[in-house]
């Protein structure tokens, strides 16, 4: 009985070990010779291996640039008043819309009231010159008068025409229809009005704020004409062309692309070596507003080429590498040379023949570099 159970005992310590040593060689790769790496089929499953040949793409050279909204200088408006006043009232807010003509504010101070008194006043004066002209001019025909007072109220006449044209002009600037004035239409207060259609971007003053003319009330921007202007580096502006396509979008919603054109390549060169170009949208949306922050991608060259997945391509020691497979569970680290990328693809560079017919790992390529290299330090 004693033997018996010694015997259990034994094939329970060799059942033991046999387990053991499977288990080990279930979890350390084998590395066969240079760049060579082994797995077993427990390794394999969990690296999460994923192989596929080559396929040829149509590829295009991507230059990654950045830049930002913007619009012409004659589509950005800043409003402001030729005569200083108190707001009595605006219902601007950033961000409305208005069109032309659109009272956007109220302005009174009694210059204004000064300004229409001058003018009423001036008008009935000339009324009464302009009869006196005709009078002495009656009267010099007839030598009835002198030539020096005819002289005289001609001069008379024509300053009160020059003063009245004046003061015309004046109303003008701040809105007032002087054919429309008369002395039970005069007002302490005037309008503003919307030079343009458009969005206001800017409202600098509130209500009861006293303003001087050369400060700006409001800024209103017109996006009809809207682009977007890009920065990129002098040694990429050759190969920019007037026409190229443009892929933007923003940092909020990197998936949204918006196509533009490049319709012109500035001739400056900035001190940091850039240069602007400016892009149209072909569709634009209007929640795109004035100086939003956008990336873009230009298509500068096109070729089809053989291309794997970026996931594939591996960097080590500041160089590019790829696996391939060799056996069922062996695979080969390569160096390799990279072209364009497109949409998650890289064109491979290389004279082999044999290319399209090789299994290039698609996933877990990191995972093959970091056993492989964890052998190397072991030994």
């Amino acid at each position: 009985m004693k033997n018996i159970q010694r015997y259990i005992w034994v094939l329970t310590l060799l059942l033991a070990a046999c387990g053991q040593k499977k288990a080990a060689e279930d979890k350390a790769p084998q590395k066969t010779a240079g760049n060579l790496v082994q797995l077993t089929d427990a390794q394999f499953k969990n690296a999460g291996i994923v192989t596929a040949r080559p396929e040829k793409h149509h590829m295009a050279e991507e230059l990654r640039v950045s830049g930002k909204i913007d619009v012409p200088p004659q589509n950005i408006v800043s409003v402001s008043f030729p005569l200083g006043g108190y707001l009595k009232s605006t219902n601007l807010l950033p961000g409305m819309h208005v069109n032309k003509g659109d009272i956007i504010g109220v302005l009174e101070d009694q210059q204004f009231i000064q300004l229409q008194q001058d003018y009423l006043t001036s008008k009935a004066r000339l009324g009464f010159l302009e009869k006196e002209y005709a009078r002495q001019q009656t009267l010099n025909q007839s030598k009835a008068s002198s030539d020096k007072l005819f002289q005289q109220t001609e001069a008379e006449y024509k300053s009160q025409q020059i003063l009245l044209r004046g003061l015309d002009e004046k109303l003008k600037l701040i809105g007032v229809n002087a054919a429309r004035l008369n002395e039970s239409s005069i007002s302490r207060q005037v309008n503003i009005y919307a030079p343009i259609n458009g969005f206001v971007t800017k409202v600098n003053v509130n209500i009861g704020k006293y303003v001087n003319p050369p400060d700006v009330l409001f800024e209103i921007v017109n996006p009809d004409d809207i682009h977007l202007g890009l920065t990129v580096f002098e040694k990429d502006i050759n190969k920019l062309a007037i026409g190229q396509e443009v892929l933007a979008y923003t940092n909020g919603n990197p998936a949204k692309k918006y196509r533009c054109k490049i319709i012109l390549v500035g001739q400056d060169v900035e001190p940091d070596r850039s240069v602007q170009v400016h892009c149209h949208f072909e569709d634009y949306d209007r929640s795109l507003i004035p100086g939003t922050f956008m990336n873009a991608t230009i298509e500068t060259t096109a070729d089809t080429a053989w291309a794997l997945p970026e996931e594939a391509i591996v960097r080590y020691q500041n160089q590019q590498y790829v696996f391939v497979q060799k056996d069922q569970r062996i695979f080969e680290m390569q160096p390799v040379k990279t072209g364009a990328h497109a949409e998650g693809l890289v064109a491979i560079i290389s004279g082999d023949e044999n290319l399209s017919r090789q299994a290039f790992v698609t996933k877990g390529a990191y995972s093959l570099l970091m056993q492989l290299k964890n052998i190397s330090e072991e030994e």
